[in-house]
Protein backbone atom coordinates (compact mmCIF):
# COMPACT_ATOMS: atom_id res chain seq x y z
CA UNK A 1 0.00 0.00 0.00
CA UNK A 2 2.87 2.28 0.54
CA UNK A 3 4.61 1.96 -2.65
CA UNK A 4 0.76 2.45 -4.15
CA UNK A 5 0.52 5.58 -2.41
CA UNK A 6 3.94 6.34 -3.36
CA UNK A 7 3.22 6.22 -7.18
CA UNK A 8 -0.09 8.00 -6.95
CA UNK A 9 1.57 11.04 -5.25
CA UNK A 10 4.13 10.69 -8.22
CA UNK A 11 1.50 10.50 -10.68
CA UNK A 12 -0.24 13.40 -9.01
CA UNK A 13 3.00 15.11 -9.42
CA UNK A 14 3.36 14.34 -13.11
CA UNK A 15 -0.46 15.73 -13.81
CA UNK A 16 1.09 19.16 -11.90
CA UNK A 17 4.42 19.00 -14.09
CA UNK A 18 1.63 18.47 -17.12
CA UNK A 19 -0.25 21.86 -16.23
CA UNK A 20 3.13 23.95 -16.42
CA UNK A 21 2.29 24.71 -12.44
CA UNK A 22 6.25 24.88 -11.39
CA UNK A 23 6.60 28.66 -12.68
CA UNK A 24 10.10 28.38 -11.91
CA UNK A 25 10.69 25.84 -14.39
CA UNK A 26 14.15 26.77 -16.59
CA UNK A 27 12.72 24.38 -19.62
CA UNK A 28 9.78 22.61 -20.77
CA UNK A 29 9.95 19.63 -22.49
CA UNK A 30 7.20 17.55 -23.85
CA UNK A 31 6.63 13.72 -24.70
CA UNK A 32 4.00 11.17 -25.33
CA UNK A 33 3.22 8.05 -26.20
CA UNK A 34 3.71 4.65 -24.71
CA UNK A 35 1.45 3.70 -21.51
CA UNK A 36 4.16 0.91 -20.51
CA UNK A 37 6.39 3.85 -19.52
CA UNK A 38 4.58 5.85 -17.36
CA UNK A 39 5.01 4.63 -14.06
CA UNK A 40 8.75 4.95 -14.53
CA UNK A 41 9.05 8.18 -16.35
CA UNK A 42 6.56 9.94 -13.87
CA UNK A 43 8.99 9.09 -11.30
CA UNK A 44 11.64 9.89 -12.79
CA UNK A 45 10.95 13.19 -14.50
CA UNK A 46 9.61 14.30 -11.03
CA UNK A 47 13.21 13.18 -9.63
CA UNK A 48 14.91 15.27 -12.42
CA UNK A 49 12.75 18.25 -12.22
CA UNK A 50 13.66 18.56 -8.49
CA UNK A 51 17.05 18.32 -9.40
CA UNK A 52 17.31 20.23 -12.76
CA UNK A 53 14.45 22.53 -12.89
CA UNK A 54 13.45 21.19 -16.02
CA UNK A 55 9.74 20.28 -16.44
CA UNK A 56 8.67 16.95 -18.63
CA UNK A 57 4.98 17.14 -19.90
CA UNK A 58 4.86 13.33 -20.93
CA UNK A 59 1.29 12.21 -22.30
CA UNK A 60 0.65 8.53 -21.97
CA UNK A 61 -1.19 8.02 -24.45
CA UNK A 62 -0.07 4.72 -26.09
CA UNK A 63 2.71 4.11 -28.41
CA UNK A 64 0.44 4.86 -31.65
CA UNK A 65 -0.74 8.50 -30.37
CA UNK A 66 2.95 8.98 -29.55
CA UNK A 67 4.34 7.87 -32.93
CA UNK A 68 1.66 10.12 -34.22
CA UNK A 69 2.08 13.12 -31.95
CA UNK A 70 6.41 13.18 -32.67
CA UNK A 71 5.61 12.86 -36.98
CA UNK A 72 3.28 15.11 -36.25
CA UNK A 73 6.19 17.60 -34.26
CA UNK A 74 3.83 18.36 -31.81
CA UNK A 75 6.15 16.70 -29.11
CA UNK A 76 9.54 17.07 -28.68
CA UNK A 77 9.91 13.36 -28.44
CA UNK A 78 8.20 10.28 -28.32
CA UNK A 79 7.85 6.85 -26.61
CA UNK A 80 6.94 3.70 -27.94
CA UNK A 81 7.47 -0.67 -27.15
CA UNK A 82 8.60 -1.04 -30.31
CA UNK A 83 10.71 0.82 -32.48
CA UNK A 84 9.27 2.40 -35.73
CA UNK A 85 8.48 0.69 -38.05
CA UNK A 86 9.58 0.72 -41.83
CA UNK A 87 6.90 2.65 -43.20
CA UNK A 88 6.60 4.99 -39.74
CA UNK A 89 9.98 5.75 -40.09
CA UNK A 90 9.28 7.04 -43.95
CA UNK A 91 6.53 9.19 -42.59
CA UNK A 92 7.93 10.58 -39.58
CA UNK A 93 11.49 11.34 -41.63
CA UNK A 94 9.59 12.92 -44.68
CA UNK A 95 8.08 15.39 -41.59
CA UNK A 96 11.29 16.23 -39.77
CA UNK A 97 14.43 14.72 -41.24
CA UNK A 98 16.24 11.39 -39.50
CA UNK A 99 15.39 9.82 -36.55
CA UNK A 100 17.38 8.57 -33.45
CA UNK A 101 15.97 5.91 -31.57
CA UNK A 102 17.25 4.67 -28.74
CA UNK A 103 16.42 2.24 -25.38
CA UNK A 104 15.26 3.53 -22.28
CA UNK A 105 13.59 0.98 -20.23
CA UNK A 106 13.10 -3.01 -19.57
CA UNK A 107 9.87 -4.54 -18.23
CA UNK A 108 7.80 -7.76 -18.10
CA UNK A 109 4.03 -8.02 -19.79
CA UNK A 110 1.69 -10.22 -17.15
CA UNK A 111 -0.87 -12.19 -17.74
CA UNK A 112 -3.46 -10.76 -14.95
CA UNK A 113 -7.00 -12.20 -14.41
CA UNK A 114 -9.94 -11.70 -11.82
CA UNK A 115 -11.16 -14.72 -10.44
CA UNK A 116 -13.24 -13.44 -7.27
CA UNK A 117 -11.95 -15.39 -4.39
CA UNK A 118 -9.78 -17.18 -6.48
CA UNK A 119 -5.52 -17.70 -6.25
CA UNK A 120 -3.68 -15.21 -6.33
CA UNK A 121 -1.70 -17.24 -8.92
CA UNK A 122 -1.99 -19.56 -11.46
CA UNK A 123 0.33 -21.58 -14.04
CA UNK A 124 -0.59 -21.15 -17.80
CA UNK A 125 1.37 -22.85 -20.94
CA UNK A 126 1.85 -21.46 -24.11
CA UNK A 127 -0.75 -23.81 -25.73
CA UNK A 128 -3.82 -22.84 -23.29
CA UNK A 129 -2.68 -19.46 -23.07
CA UNK A 130 -3.06 -19.16 -26.84
CA UNK A 131 -6.51 -20.94 -26.75
CA UNK A 132 -7.95 -18.63 -24.34
CA UNK A 133 -6.70 -15.84 -26.26
CA UNK A 134 -7.98 -17.44 -29.75
CA UNK A 135 -11.19 -17.84 -28.31
CA UNK A 136 -10.99 -21.86 -28.08
CA UNK A 137 -11.18 -22.17 -24.22
CA UNK A 138 -14.06 -20.02 -23.27
CA UNK A 139 -14.58 -21.06 -19.62
CA UNK A 140 -12.48 -20.73 -16.48
CA UNK A 141 -13.21 -24.95 -15.79
CA UNK A 142 -11.97 -25.64 -18.82
CA UNK A 143 -10.16 -29.12 -18.50
CA UNK A 144 -7.43 -27.52 -20.43
CA UNK A 145 -6.62 -24.94 -17.71
CA UNK A 146 -7.69 -27.73 -14.28
CA UNK A 147 -4.72 -29.48 -15.39
CA UNK A 148 -1.87 -27.21 -15.25
CA UNK A 149 -3.17 -26.02 -11.51
CA UNK A 150 -3.92 -29.36 -9.48
CA UNK A 151 -5.97 -28.91 -6.44
CA UNK A 152 -7.31 -25.50 -7.29
CA UNK A 153 -11.32 -25.42 -8.21
CA UNK A 154 -12.66 -23.31 -10.81
CA UNK A 155 -15.31 -21.33 -11.23
CA UNK A 156 -18.17 -22.13 -13.75
CA UNK A 157 -17.32 -18.38 -14.95
CA UNK A 158 -16.76 -17.41 -18.94
CA UNK A 159 -13.39 -15.80 -19.71
CA UNK A 160 -13.75 -12.47 -20.72
CA UNK A 161 -10.57 -11.38 -22.92
CA UNK A 162 -9.48 -8.12 -22.29
CA UNK A 163 -6.99 -5.90 -24.87
CA UNK A 164 -5.37 -2.65 -25.43
CA UNK A 165 -8.00 -0.51 -27.69
CA UNK A 166 -5.38 1.54 -28.90
CA UNK A 167 -2.53 1.40 -30.54
CA UNK A 168 -0.19 -0.36 -28.11
CA UNK A 169 3.48 -1.39 -27.99
CA UNK A 170 2.40 -3.62 -24.99
CA UNK A 171 0.11 -5.08 -27.92
CA UNK A 172 2.78 -5.90 -30.00
CA UNK A 173 5.27 -7.34 -27.27
CA UNK A 174 2.03 -9.56 -26.34
CA UNK A 175 1.15 -10.37 -30.19
CA UNK A 176 5.03 -10.63 -30.85
CA UNK A 177 5.25 -13.87 -27.96
CA UNK A 178 1.93 -15.20 -29.23
CA UNK A 179 3.20 -15.28 -33.27
CA UNK A 180 6.54 -16.86 -31.23
CA UNK A 181 4.40 -19.65 -29.42
CA UNK A 182 1.21 -20.38 -31.73
CA UNK A 183 1.46 -20.79 -35.50
CA UNK A 184 -2.40 -20.31 -35.45
CA UNK A 185 -2.15 -17.26 -34.01
CA UNK A 186 0.99 -16.04 -35.72
CA UNK A 187 -1.54 -17.03 -39.44
CA UNK A 188 -4.57 -15.97 -37.93
CA UNK A 189 -3.87 -12.93 -35.73
CA UNK A 190 0.08 -12.10 -36.29
CA UNK A 191 2.10 -9.37 -34.72
CA UNK A 192 1.47 -5.71 -34.42
CA UNK A 193 0.47 -2.46 -32.36
CA UNK A 194 -3.63 -3.02 -33.26
CA UNK A 195 -5.06 -6.46 -34.59
CA UNK A 196 -7.79 -7.81 -35.05
CA UNK A 197 -8.94 -10.41 -31.60
CA UNK A 198 -10.31 -13.44 -32.30
CA UNK A 199 -11.97 -14.50 -28.68
CA UNK A 200 -15.74 -13.63 -28.74
CA UNK A 201 -15.51 -12.12 -25.48
CA UNK A 202 -13.06 -9.84 -26.31
CA UNK A 203 -13.12 -6.29 -24.60
CA UNK A 204 -11.10 -3.34 -25.57
CA UNK A 205 -9.64 -0.34 -23.41
CA UNK A 206 -7.46 2.12 -23.88
CA UNK A 207 -4.23 2.43 -22.44
CA UNK A 208 -2.43 -0.23 -19.05
CA UNK A 209 -4.23 2.10 -17.03
CA UNK A 210 -7.48 1.08 -18.85
CA UNK A 211 -6.59 -2.75 -19.43
CA UNK A 212 -6.10 -2.75 -15.20
CA UNK A 213 -9.36 -1.27 -14.74
CA UNK A 214 -11.55 -3.43 -16.47
CA UNK A 215 -9.70 -6.45 -15.30
CA UNK A 216 -10.72 -4.98 -11.61
CA UNK A 217 -13.97 -4.40 -12.45
CA UNK A 218 -14.91 -7.59 -14.90
CA UNK A 219 -15.13 -10.92 -12.69
CA UNK A 220 -13.96 -13.38 -15.46
CA UNK A 221 -11.14 -10.72 -17.27
CA UNK A 222 -7.94 -12.24 -18.17
CA UNK A 223 -5.64 -9.61 -20.30
CA UNK A 224 -2.13 -8.71 -20.13
CA UNK A 225 -0.49 -5.64 -18.38
CA UNK A 226 2.85 -4.34 -17.57
CA UNK A 227 4.16 -5.16 -14.55
CA UNK A 228 3.86 -2.33 -12.67
CA UNK A 229 0.06 -1.93 -13.10
CA UNK A 230 -0.59 -4.93 -11.95
CA UNK A 231 1.35 -4.89 -8.58
CA UNK A 232 0.31 -1.50 -7.69
CA UNK A 233 -3.41 -2.44 -8.44
CA UNK A 234 -2.97 -5.72 -6.85
CA UNK A 235 -4.02 -7.92 -9.77
CA UNK A 236 -4.19 -11.76 -9.88
CA UNK A 237 -1.32 -13.05 -12.43
CA UNK A 238 -0.01 -15.79 -13.67
CA UNK A 239 3.46 -17.61 -14.04
CA UNK A 240 4.18 -19.01 -17.56
CA UNK A 241 5.83 -21.65 -18.88
CA UNK A 242 8.96 -20.75 -20.58
CA UNK A 243 10.45 -22.20 -23.60
CA UNK A 244 12.99 -24.43 -20.80
CA UNK A 245 9.68 -26.23 -19.77
CA UNK A 246 9.53 -23.90 -16.09
CA UNK A 247 6.66 -21.58 -14.90
CA UNK A 248 8.19 -18.54 -13.91
CA UNK A 249 6.46 -15.44 -12.23
CA UNK A 250 7.24 -11.91 -13.71
CA UNK A 251 9.63 -9.80 -11.89
CA UNK A 252 12.63 -7.74 -12.29
CA UNK A 253 15.10 -10.90 -12.01
CA UNK A 254 12.96 -12.96 -14.54
CA UNK A 255 12.52 -10.38 -17.02
CA UNK A 256 16.69 -9.32 -16.14
CA UNK A 257 17.68 -12.80 -16.47
CA UNK A 258 15.61 -13.29 -20.40
CA UNK A 259 17.53 -9.92 -21.40
CA UNK A 260 20.54 -11.49 -20.69
CA UNK A 261 20.12 -13.86 -23.13
CA UNK A 262 19.66 -10.90 -26.09
CA UNK A 263 23.40 -8.38 -25.25
CA UNK A 264 22.85 -6.51 -27.95
CA UNK A 265 19.57 -4.53 -29.45
CA UNK A 266 18.47 -2.28 -32.51
CA UNK A 267 16.01 -0.57 -34.03
CA UNK A 268 15.79 -3.17 -36.56
CA UNK A 269 16.84 -5.93 -34.36
CA UNK A 270 14.87 -5.52 -30.82
CA UNK A 271 12.48 -8.45 -29.95
CA UNK A 272 12.87 -10.28 -26.84
CA UNK A 273 10.19 -12.88 -26.05
CA UNK A 274 10.54 -16.32 -25.74
CA UNK A 275 14.15 -15.97 -24.58
CA UNK A 276 15.85 -19.34 -23.78
CA UNK A 277 17.19 -19.80 -19.62
CA UNK A 278 15.57 -22.10 -16.98
CA UNK A 279 14.55 -18.37 -15.23
CA UNK A 280 13.65 -16.47 -17.78
CA UNK A 281 10.25 -14.48 -17.94
CA UNK A 282 9.02 -14.96 -21.57
CA UNK A 283 6.90 -11.93 -22.37
CA UNK A 284 9.34 -9.00 -22.10
CA UNK A 285 10.44 -6.11 -24.07
CA UNK A 286 12.41 -2.47 -24.12
CA UNK A 287 11.01 0.57 -24.19
CA UNK A 288 11.76 2.95 -27.33
CA UNK A 289 12.48 7.15 -27.33
CA UNK A 290 12.24 8.59 -30.70
CA UNK A 291 13.95 11.77 -31.08
CA UNK A 292 14.87 14.11 -34.10
CA UNK A 293 19.00 13.56 -35.38
CA UNK A 294 18.90 17.75 -36.36
CA UNK A 295 16.97 19.42 -33.06
CA UNK A 296 14.93 22.19 -34.53
CA UNK A 297 15.71 24.37 -31.29
CA UNK A 298 19.60 23.88 -29.99
CA UNK A 299 18.48 25.39 -26.89
CA UNK A 300 15.65 22.94 -26.38
CA UNK A 301 17.83 20.24 -27.98
CA UNK A 302 20.23 20.11 -25.45
CA UNK A 303 18.47 20.33 -22.37
CA UNK A 304 16.68 16.97 -24.26
CA UNK A 305 19.47 14.97 -24.89
CA UNK A 306 20.73 15.87 -21.35
CA UNK A 307 17.81 14.47 -20.10
CA UNK A 308 17.90 11.35 -22.06
CA UNK A 309 21.60 10.92 -21.03
CA UNK A 310 20.60 10.86 -17.66
CA UNK A 311 17.26 8.92 -17.76
CA UNK A 312 19.50 5.73 -19.59
CA UNK A 313 22.24 6.25 -17.05
CA UNK A 314 22.07 7.61 -13.31
CA UNK A 315 17.73 7.63 -14.05
CA UNK A 316 17.82 3.53 -14.42
CA UNK A 317 18.10 3.90 -10.72
CA UNK A 318 14.53 4.98 -10.22
CA UNK A 319 13.20 2.29 -12.95
CA UNK A 320 13.69 -0.16 -10.25
CA UNK A 321 12.00 1.46 -7.38
CA UNK A 322 8.77 1.09 -9.88
CA UNK A 323 9.47 -2.54 -10.76
CA UNK A 324 10.96 -2.20 -13.71
CA UNK A 325 14.61 -3.16 -14.79
CA UNK A 326 17.47 -1.16 -15.05
CA UNK A 327 19.00 -1.25 -18.98
CA UNK A 328 22.15 -3.47 -18.71
CA UNK A 329 24.54 -1.82 -19.24
CA UNK A 330 25.53 -2.34 -22.54
CA UNK A 331 22.37 -1.62 -23.78
CA UNK A 332 22.94 2.01 -22.16
CA UNK A 333 26.08 2.27 -24.09
CA UNK A 334 24.58 1.83 -26.99
CA UNK A 335 21.90 4.85 -25.93
CA UNK A 336 24.59 6.47 -25.13
CA UNK A 337 26.12 6.33 -28.25
CA UNK A 338 22.87 6.94 -30.36
CA UNK A 339 22.51 10.09 -28.61
CA UNK A 340 25.51 11.37 -29.87
CA UNK A 341 24.19 10.98 -33.26
CA UNK A 342 21.81 13.83 -32.15
CA UNK A 343 23.24 17.73 -33.27
CA UNK A 344 21.88 20.78 -31.59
Amino acid sequence: MKRQRVLCALIAAGVLLAGGSFAWADVLLTGAGSTFDAPFFLRAFYEYNRENGVQVNYQSIGSGGGIQQFTAKTVDFGASDVPLAPAELRAAEAAGGPVVQLPVTLGGVVIAYNLPNGPAHIKLDQQTLADIFLGKVTNWNDPEIARLNPGISFPNLSIVVVHRADGSGTTYIFTDYMAHISPQWKAQVGTSKVVSWPAPSSVGAKGNEGVAGQIRNTPGAIGYLELAYVLENNIQYAAVRNRAGRYVYPTVETVRAAASHKPNVSPTDFSIVDMPGADSYPICGYSWVMLWQHQPDPAKGKELVKLMRWLVTDGQSYATRVRYVALPPNVQAEAIKALAGVST
